[in-house]
């Protein structure tokens, strides 16, 4: 019996992992706003594509926006923020 390596049309396969970079990111930056002092992120979700975090939702006053940001930028891994949380008071 011959064994041959593995091969797709011809080429190496690739193998996708489980967890990938991205979700752990996303992990960090999503556990370092539910630490926080400042921010309600009941919420908030975060999304994460390469080094770019997604902040969407809402909290209740608009310096928990500012502040959200600000803890997502402090995490390691982060490169840019997109921010499009609203908040639920305007004053």
């Amino acid at each position: 019996m011959v064994f041959k390596q593995q091969t797709f049309h011809e080429q190496e396969p690739t193998v996708e992992l489980e967890n990938p970079p991205q979700a752990a990111l996303e992990t960090l930056v999503a556990e370092a706003l539910g630490v926080a002092g400042g921010i309600d992120a009941t919420d908030v979700s975060v999304t994460v594509a390469g080094a770019t975090v997604t902040l969407q939702g809402t909290v209740l006053r608009p310096g928990e926006v500012t502040r959200a940001e600000e803890v997502a930028r402090s995490v390691y891994g982060v490169e840019q923020v997109h921010n499009h949380i609203r908040a639920q008071q305007n004053f």
